[in-house]
């Protein structure tokens, strides 16, 4: 599947994995020692994640019902969790440093193809 920023046409992800079973969504990235560039994981329903036992640092972004983003978050390392977000529906974990390449902000419609 494909991940596309429609407020700048910039595409985010041409490689996506999605997580919505109990155990995929426990899982996440969990034992993967990189994530390349293309890919993503959405994780849904997902309100908050955590990168305990994960080997390097991802890019996150929250998206509610409607797929707008609510939160971003650049670089988040390892063994660390994010804040709650109450209003998201999922998110998208990208490899660190995609965030900045493509330009997306809060406010940005996500297309998911």
């Amino acid at each position: 599947m494909k991940v596309t920023n429609l407020r700048n046409g910039r595409e985010i992800s041409n490689n996506l994995a999605v997580a919505n079973s109990l155990l995929k969504r426990m899982m996440g990235l969990i034992g993967k020692t990189e994530m390349k560039a293309g890919e993503a994981l959405l994780i849904k329903p997902c309100m908050s994640i955590h990168t305990f036992f994960m080997r390097f640092p991802i890019d996150v972004v929250f998206l509610n019902k409607k797929n707008y983003v609510i939160a971003l978050i650049k670089n988040l390392q390892p063994n660390r969790i994010t804040h709650l977000y109450l209003s998201a529906a999922s998110v998208l974990e990208l490899p660190a440093g995609t965030l900045k390449e493509i330009d997306t902000r809060v406010g940005d419609e996500i297309e998911i193809a």
